[in-house]
Order: C-alpha cells, then structure tokens, then sequence
C-alpha cells in the first residue's frame, strides 16, 4: 500500500513554486526584454546557469549555505530561529532558484517576440509601465504564460537531486514523489514504485496535454 502523503508533498510543492516564480518572473522577464546592458547579460546568465549545471551541484551548494554551520545558516538560525536545511521552506527556495529558467524563459520570449508600438500606443494613452505590462503585454503572450507556468510545474514535479540534496527523506516533512520512487526500488518494492511513477506519467501527460490544446485554440483563433 503506497503513502499519499508524498504525493501531496509534491503538488504543493509544485504549485507553491509555481506561484512564486510567476510572481517574480513577470517583472524580472520585462526588466530583460529592454535594452540589454551588461548588468543585464550577468543576470540573464545566472537566470539560465539551473539548466546547464548538474541538480547536485546547485543542491550541494545550497546545503552548505543553508546549513547551520555556515554562516548565513547560522545567522538565519540565531536572529529568526528558521533551519532551511531538511525543511519544507529549504525545499521551496531550492526549488524556487532551480525552475526560474523554466519560468522566466518562455514569459520572455514572448515580451520579446511583441512589437514596439504596443508599448508606445500603451505609453501615449497614458499609461503608466506596470499597467502596460498587466493590462495589454500580458493578454497578448497568454500561450506564453501558460508554457511556463506548465513546464515550471512539471519540473517541479520530476525534481530528484535537489530536492534530496536539502531536504533528505523525511517522510510527511520532505519525502517527495521522486523521492519515495527511488526508495521503494531500492527496497525492492517495484508494485509501489509503479504506481508512485503511473501516477507522476499520468499527471505530466494530462498537464502537456492541456499545454498543447490550448496553444492550439489559440493559434486556430488568430485564422479567425
């Protein structure tokens, strides 16, 4: 009998990452889509640099920053009593700071591919640049919000390295999906981790299946 509590553990993970990211990404990803300064090519750099590096090396680095016999650790354990490692907090800013390429990438793309004059027109009406961005780039890149609110939350979903690195396998506490799959093949228990990996297809399929639908209406819409 499989444990449901990892797979809770891991929408919530999933949908905690997603909503912050959004948040952060929108205005991170319009700042990118100005004039490109050097300033702008660093942070775009480290933005990207979660797709190149191995999980563990991002996860290895955060465990020594998070871990209480650092510095900042042990700043954040003395003045707000909070330890980021082997908690669920650990686990969402890890996980936070590793899908912000899947987040930010798409809603860039499509700020990038709008034209000019959008902006002008916005601007000569009087309004101001947070409105622009909310009331008229927003609605006009919506296959592109959607790209990467889906891949950010399915990425999280697959997560492994990192989500062992700073959170271990503390069942109920960080005992994610991939996590608990792992565990049950290394028991032997392969029925379980079947199922734990039927259920992590079968939530991926519908998600990219929801994905493609809707940039398919979207772009049978532009014909008419």
């Amino acid at each position: 009998m499989i444990e449901l509590a990892p797979l809770w553990l891991t929408l919530k993970l999933a949908l905690s990452t997603t909503l912050i990211l959004f948040i952060i990404a929108v205005p991170l990803a319009n700042w990118l889509t100005g004039d490109k300064n050097i300033f702008k090519v660093i942070v775009q750099a480290i933005v990207s640099m979660p797709l190149v590096l191995p999980p563990t090396v991002i996860g290895f680095y955060l465990l020594l920053a998070f871990s209480p016999g650092n510095a900042f650790g042990k700043w954040l354990e003395e003045w707000f009593n909070i330890r980021l490692v082997f908690s669920f907090s650990g686990l969402l800013i890890a996980s936070v700071i590793y899908s912000l390429p899947f987040m930010v990438h798409p809603i860039h793309s499509g700020l990038s591919s709008l034209s000019p004059s959008l902006k002008e027109a916005s601007y000569s009406l009087g309004k101001t640049k947070w409105q622009t961005l909310m009331k008229v780039l927003l609605p006009n890149i919506k296959p592109s919000l959607l790209t990467a609110i889906v891949l950010t939350f399915a990425h999280t979903v697959g997560e492994f390295g990192v989500v062992l690195m700073i959170g271990g396998n503390m069942p109920g506490k960080t005992r994610t999906a991939s996590i608990a799959i792992y565990d049950e093949v290394d028991a032997y228990h392969y029925y379980n981790a079947n199922v734990y990996a039927g259920i992590l297809l079968a939530l991926s399929f519908v998600i990219l299946l929801i994905l493609y639908t809707f940039n398919r209406k979207m772009q049978q819409a532009k014909f008419y």
